[in-house]
């Protein structure tokens, strides 16, 4: 008497079990300054903590929270600092600043001031280029200067498209003649944008592309530094603020869990009944949940099923016996 039997393959990862790369974080509590962090999570990690999304970032803060720390902590963040004028001027006379005296300016208020505005006493803040303001254009060379008001609001890079197209460009401040110029045509209890702004650079330590912006609603204090560093406040539900590079901290490191390997495994099904097609795909489907329910019961997780197809198409195959 035949019987019939069914081959199938299943690639565990056919079984297919495979596994995505997510980060595990580790928690260092000697304090360090941000780069001899970094050297330490290089040499026995990964890298400095990056962080990509909300998951990983309560993940994270889920961690170092469980050690009872509540404050500061270096990761993998950094921002580059690079004023520039919107004529390109450079040399001499291109290094001048004059920020306002009774506040931390520039602070980068929430990560997000880069351009800069002057005020009737002549004092300079970083801020948001969305701000709408009047606006002070050169209408002569970076020699021989020539100040112009335009008296209309508006945004610092709409100012400086209009200042192009009818002017020369927005107006570079080299001096303290030249910003004492500048101040006076600022109109009475307003501001007036000027030239001078810098791209919102920002990067993480393994050069992952930044793509998860959790900024603090607080002041980042620029004063000269070149470079800002990032730590997660975690009084503040594990938002980023910076802070400068040379402060010591706790830090958090980062690796990959080790690849899971693949697998084949090989079943002999029988189905009971010469009139269930286990090719049909809700019957594989079906299948395949059953196997995952098993896996699960097992405790075994970060596991996807697939069937491993023959050259045919076909998964299951009949024998004949």
């Amino acid at each position: 008497m035949q019987k019939r039997i069914l081959l199938v393959f299943l690639h565990l990862t056919g079984w297919h079990i495979s596994t995505c790369l997510y980060r595990q974080y580790h928690y260092v509590t000697d304090a360090k300054n941000w780069t001899m962090a970094q050297t330490y999570c290089r040499q026995r990690y990964k890298d400095l903590a990056t962080i990509d999304n909300m998951v990983q970032m309560n993940q994270l803060r889920n961690i170092v929270s469980s050690t009872g720390n509540d404050a500061e902590i270096w990761i993998g963040l950094y921002a580059k600092i690079a004023w520039m004028w919107s004529d390109r001027t450079t040399g001499r006379g291109a290094e001048y600043r004059n920020w306002e005296n009774n506040t931390n300016e520039p602070d980068f208020y929430g990560a997000r001031e880069t351009c800069v505005s002057i005020g009737e006493d002549g004092g300079w803040q970083d801020e948001i280029w969305i701000q709408e303001y009047p606006f002070i254009c050169n209408n002569g060379t970076q020699l021989e200067p020539e100040f112009v008001l335009v008296d209309e609001a508006m945004d610092w890079g709409s100012a400086q498209a209009c200042c192009s197209q009818n002017f020369t460009s927005l107006v570079t401040v080299k001096n303290d003649i030249e910003n004492q110029m500048v101040q006076s045509l600022v109109p009475s209890g307003d501001r007036a944008w000027i030239g001078l702004s810098r791209p919102n650079w920002f990067f993480w330590s393994d050069q992952s592309r930044f793509n998860f912006g959790y900024f603090d609603n607080v002041a980042n204090p620029i004063d000269s530094m070149k470079v800002m560093c990032g730590v997660l406040a975690l009084k503040s539900s594990g938002k980023f603020r910076f802070l400068s590079c040379e402060t010591s901290l706790p830090f958090v490191c980062y690796n990959f869990p080790p690849p899971v390997k693949q697998q084949i495994i090989k079943l002999r099904l029988n189905p009971g009944s010469s009139a269930l097609d286990l090719n049909d795909p809700i019957v594989k489907s079906e299948i395949l949940k059953k196997f995952q329910l098993r896996l699960n019961q097992q405790g075994v997780s970060f596991v996807t099923l697939t069937w491993r197809e023959q050259p045919h198409k076909l998964v299951f195959q009949k024998e004949e016996t």
